[in-house]
């Protein structure tokens, strides 16, 4: 019996890009850590300060900032006792080339 195809690195990269994206809350917070003058001018911010401008629980805010930084597109400085989060901009440029190259298809 022949194996199964597996799904290519292409496509799981795309369906990880997609799935941290998929809930509006992680939009909202890329978007806000891409606009530096959201966190006070700087290009990272804490959850504290995102808190406020966001209709979610703070228990649900760190999910949130879980599960795009699981996927890469930010990162977590520790700054005792706080960690400010910043966009991963390395990551962040390729995951948009990943999904304009996959949207152009």
């Amino acid at each position: 019996m022949a194996d199964k195809p597996s799904f290519s690195e292409s496509q799981l990269e795309i369906a990880q890009i997609a799935k941290a994206l998929s809930h509006p809350a992680r939009v909202f917070i890329m978007e806000r850590l891409l606009n530096s003058n959201f966190c006070s001018g700087k290009s990272c911010c804490t959850s504290g300060e995102m808190i406020n401008d966001i209709p979610i629980a703070r228990s649900t805010l760190s999910q949130h900032l879980k599960e795009l930084k699981l996927a890469g597109l930010i990162q977590g400085e520790i700054e005792l006792p706080t960690i400010k989060y910043c966009v991963n901009t390395e990551n962040w440029e390729r995951a948009k080339q990943i999904l304009e190259n996959f949207i152009k298809q």
